[in-house]
């Protein structure tokens, strides 16, 4: 290996992690949060890191943003007003801007050098949707945000946020998923991402138990990002009533094209929504009553 190499080595795990070639460092500060990189990589495009965990690359964020935000979508139907928290890099938002539907869509990110920092170096991840007028950027506490909002004024929470750990932590609590809960119309239901179930179980187990309490419809479901090493990525469902993942493909198919966003996806699929909620037995065995 040639000394002029510069690589990115993943801290998320003390036993194993993954590395990239770095063709040059773009951005690197430390907020009053958590330590921030932009690099460009040789084999993944811009990657977004935060206390050395990879948050975001240009190769394959249109998983993981896909199907965090359409399949809630999707599934509600009906979805008019939407809250994210977290998601400073922009891309939840235009996904979920892209949904026709969709009147206010509200982002609370705590951390406002990640939206700086991603406007600036990250911009194709965003695409446009810092400047549409449907949307509503908060620099601000996410916790504050559900705690004081008055009730019934989301159908859908997009919860992105890093792992139960540092700055991510409060968003796991059960006064957070009661908030959520409370904030949300009859037909509401809020996503939010569970870690890798194949080395982050207890992430899973331990957040179903808590979303148990206060929603009626308590799952899981899956993507393949293939940043996120170990497997499948979870994220976890939590609706105000039952049948809502339950959608046969052509409806979803049509739900889609209304929302004018069928044909434009590169992961998210109504097939792939559907079979999405189809766990394998060592994930589906960390939900409560498997």
């Amino acid at each position: 290996m040639s000394s002029a190499e510069i690589w990115l080595n993943e801290t998320l795990y003390p036993a194993w992690g993954q590395r990239f070639r770095v063709v040059r460092e773009l951005a690197r500060t430390r907020s009053a949060f958590q330590d921030i990189a932009i690099v460009e990589t040789e084999s993944h495009g811009r990657v977004l890191v935060l206390d050395g965990v990879i948050q975001i690359t240009e190769a394959d964020e249109f998983v993981y943003q896909e199907m965090l935000a359409h399949v809630p979508l999707i599934a509600h139907g009906e979805a008019r007003r939407v809250l994210i928290i977290g998601a400073g890099d922009g891309g939840v938002l235009r996904r979920v801007l892209a949904h026709r539907g969709v009147e206010r869509a509200v982002m609370v990110e705590i951390d406002g050098e990640v939206i700086r920092l991603c406007r600036e170096h990250m911009p194709a991840i965003s695409g446009d949707a810092w400047n549409d007028p449907r949307a509503e950027v908060i620099v601000g506490d996410g916790i504050a945000h559900v705690r004081e909002a008055e009730e019934a004024s989301y159908d859908v929470i997009i919860v992105d946020s890093t792992d139960p750990i540092g700055v991510g932590e409060v968003l796991f609590t059960d006064e957070f998923y009661a908030n959520c809960a409370r904030i949300l119309t009859p037909r509401g239901l809020v996503v939010n991402q569970c870690g890798v179930p194949f080395m982050q179980g207890d992430e899973l187990r331990e957040t179903s138990l808590r979303r148990r309490k206060v929603f009626a419809d308590v799952h899981a479901y899956v993507a393949a990002v293939p940043t996120y090493v170990g497997g499948f990525m979870t994220l976890g469902w939590s609706a105000k009533q039952a049948g809502l993942r339950e959608i046969a493909p052509e409806e979803l198919a049509r739900r889609a094209e209304a929302a004018g966003i069928l044909g434009t996806t590169r992961y998210w699929t109504p097939a792939v929504h559907a079979a999405a909620f189809q766990l394998p037995p060592y994930i589906a065995t960390l939900l409560p009553g498997a």
